[in-house]
């Protein structure tokens, strides 16, 4: 071929400087890109073979090596794969994949620093001149007659081409790194970054350092292999004990027979797994292979709770494994990783643009071949097919935790606790994950026992059958009777899903319940608020109540309707009088609970709007601007200490009694402020020295 130089066939001169800027935000994923080239050259030359079109040696092994040398400051990438001509050399290197330089140039020349490309535009072999003032390639074509061709370029547009002494087909691409990049020559910096990116390449990878003294093994001689180099062979002589007889008497036995051994150059290990556990069908795969693959990837030894094996080749081809890991929320971070790969090479982690937010809590690894990489970040998002891949991963999910719940209801109950953050999580962020969960989100109820809403509410509606099979929904009923009957509204015919926020909080009202075999489910998360505003949103058939939001039928005896009417005027005006607060709600009930002498109920959607306020209000607002939630005093009729205030309305310590009974309603509905608690403790001494006198 004699010399050729020339200038490369690139449109704008400083193609360079742009690639060191622009091409990659890690420097390090150059490792990566000359790899992959290296794989792909072996791929194709293996499907030669395969085709017919050559023939690999009897003794063809593939396989890629890594030369790192401290000393040169260099570093080498080695692959037998199928090599260039001179003419190949030309095309693919000179002219940068045809127009690739150009296209990358026009769509990136103006973005901004953060703005990771992902895609390379046929530009992979360029990215060694991020770490590297100088690159040469020395390649061999598998072709018939081909000559070795060896290529150097200094980072500027200019190159030489020669013939080239390479004697082996494939290629060897050799970097002359800068000071800056030195870092990349040391050996464990290599092995850390090829860990990073090439753990599951298909091709074998193998590290090495220049020059490198050789290092030893001992093998039996029956394991030699045919590449084994041979440093001396070694007899070992059968070892015998003394040993008693079953007569008693001694003698020698055999306890290690005699041994031919070797000392060899030790074997190469490669740095990869080339049939990474996603690439097998799950039927191949067994616990124990799932519970390995998830402590070498992530380095978490907490077993997973479970995991999902996603295997898909249409409408497009996806496999992964992705695993529930067991969250320690009060020390852990909850965020996942999720590690995305494009035919085994490792792309990045936690793409949201490919996985849905919410899934962001998991672990795993998916590996999509078909993903459109030669797109920056930013124009993922807006790829009709990126979404089906995210909607395909969304729904294998909700298949899964489903058919836990329907098949495996034990384990799925066990896993809640660990599960349910992800899962409310999940049904905020994505509607169609929410429709799908519906009917298998777990409640904790107040007797400790965990059940689904359709659950809840076929017993509830059992209960409230009365003797002729006619279903009384009572509750829903008392619920919105008084509101009906003076708003002339039609009538609300959700059934009422009562639910606790702090269990011992509100453990007069869980008592309550229980006495009357009622029942409530626990939401004590911040997270809940919003949740279950969601499912309301999602379905017509229930609402949700907190259990202090009001007094249900079947705690009260029935009553006319203006049979406690005057005891509640003159129970208003005396609690008004003594609290100082002539805006306060004053209802007045026959429980049929005796003991129990008040109560306080707050508004649902009230209570609910403060919630939301305090979750979205800034640091340090004034929450009093919003108001205070709409409250009630329920005073039972039945108690003695209510029938005493009421009968002594006048009396010298009924004002101490009335502020006691408020506060103590109060304490069970939610925490008293400090003086409040301050004015509580000193009442409550001057109501014992009354007893005491």
């Amino acid at each position: 071929m004699g010399n050729k130089k020339g200038s490369l066939s690139i449109t704008s001169e400083n193609i360079f400087p742009v690639i060191k800027k622009w091409l990659y935000s890690d420097h390090d994923i150059f490792y990566r890109e000359l790899i992959s080239n290296g794989c792909d050259a072996i791929t194709k030359l293996k499907k030669l073979d395969m085709m017919g079109e050559y023939s690999l040696p009897l003794d063809y092994k593939a396989k890629i090596q890594v030369v790192v040398s401290p000393e040169d400051k260099t570093l080498t990438f080695i692959d037998n794969g199928l090599g260039m001509t001179a003419d190949e050399v030309d095309e693919y290197i000179n002219q940068i994949a045809f127009s690739g330089a150009t296209d990358f140039l026009e769509k990136y020349k103006d973005k901004a620093d953060s703005d990771q490309i992902i895609g390379h535009f046929g530009l992979g072999f360029y990215s060694a001149f991020m770490v590297a003032d100088e690159v040469h390639i020395d390649t061999l074509s598998y072709k018939d007659g081909a000559t070795a061709v060896h290529w150097e370029c200094d980072g500027g547009t200019e190159f030489e081409m020669s013939d080239g002494d390479w004697d082996q087909v494939g290629t060897k691409i050799t970097l002359f790194l800068n000071e800056d990049c030195l870092e990349f020559a040391n050996e464990y910096r290599a092995r850390e970054v090829i860990t990073k990116y090439c753990s599951f390449m298909p091709t074998e990878i193998f590290l090495s350092k220049k020059d490198a003294p050789e290092e030893y093994e001992t093998i039996d001689a029956a394991d030699k292999r045919d590449t084994d180099k041979v440093i001396e062979e070694i007899h070992e002589e059968a070892k015998f004990e003394e040993k008693e007889n079953e007569n008693g008497e001694k003698e020698q036995v055999e306890v290690s027979p005699a041994k031919d051994k070797l000392k060899i150059v030790k074997r190469p290990v490669p740095l990869n797994e080339t049939h990474p556990l996603w690439t097998k069908n799950p039927s191949e795969c067994t616990d124990d292979d799932y519970k390995a693959f998830y402590r070498d990837v992530f380095h978490d030894y907490k077993e997973p709770l479970f995991w999902i094996h996603l295997n898909m080749d249409y409408p497009f081809n996806l496999k992964g494994i992705l695993y529930f890991p067991k969250i320690n929320t009060e020390y852990d971070s909850i965020e996942g990783t999720i590690k995305l790969y494009n035919n085994q090479v490792f792309i990045a982690d936690n793409i949201k643009e490919v996985i849905p937010e919410f899934l962001m809590l998991l672990k795993g690894v998916i590996d999509c071949p078909d993903l459109p990489l030669n797109v920056s970040r930013s124009a993922l998002q807006n790829d009709g097919f990126v979404t089906k891949i995210s909607e395909y991963i969304t729904k294998k999910v909700a298949d899964k935790l489903t058919g836990m719940c329907k098949t495996e209801k034990e384990s799925y109950e066990k896993y809640w606790d660990d599960i349910a953050p992800f899962i409310k999580f999940g049904c905020l962020k994505d509607t169609k994950f929410c429709d799908k969960m519906n009917d298998y989100i777990l409640f904790k109820d107040i007797n400790d026992k965990y059940t689904t809403l359709p659950e809840l509410l076929v017993k509830e509606e059992e209960k409230a059958t009365d003797e002729n099979g006619e279903a009384v929904d009572a509750e829903v009923v008392d619920d919105n009777k008084d509101a009906d009957a003076a708003n002339n509204e039609p009538e609300d015919k959700r059934k009422t899903v009562y639910y606790v926020t702090d269990v011992a909080q509100q453990g007069q009202y869980i008592n309550m319940f229980k006495e009357q075999g009622m029942n409530a489910v626990i939401l004590d998360h911040a997270i809940d608020t919003s949740f279950i505003t969601q499912l309301e949103q999602r379905n017509e058939n229930y609402k949700f109540c907190r259990i202090d939001a009001d007094v249900t039928d079947s705690m009260v005896e029935e009553t006319a309707e203006d049979e406690l009417k005057s005891e509640t005027e003159t129970l208003t005006e005396v609690f008004r009088k003594a609290l100082n607060n002539q805006g306060l709600e004053v209802k007045v009930e026959k429980f049929k609970n005796k003991d129990l002498s008040s109560m306080i109920t707050v508004s649902e959607e009230s209570r609910r709007m403060q919630d939301m306020m305090k979750m979205y209000a800034m640091g340090g607002m004034d929450m009093s601007m919003f108001g205070s939630a709409s409250e009630t005093l329920v005073l039972n009729a039945n108690n003695d200490l209510v029938q005493y205030i009421l009968n002594n309305k006048d009396g010298e310590n009924v004002d101490v009694f009335a502020a006691q009974l408020y506060d103590l309603a109060k304490i069970a509905n939610a925490p008293l402020s400090p003086e409040a608690m301050t004015e509580f403790v000193a009442r409550s001494n001057k109501i014992m020295m009354l007893l005491a006198k």
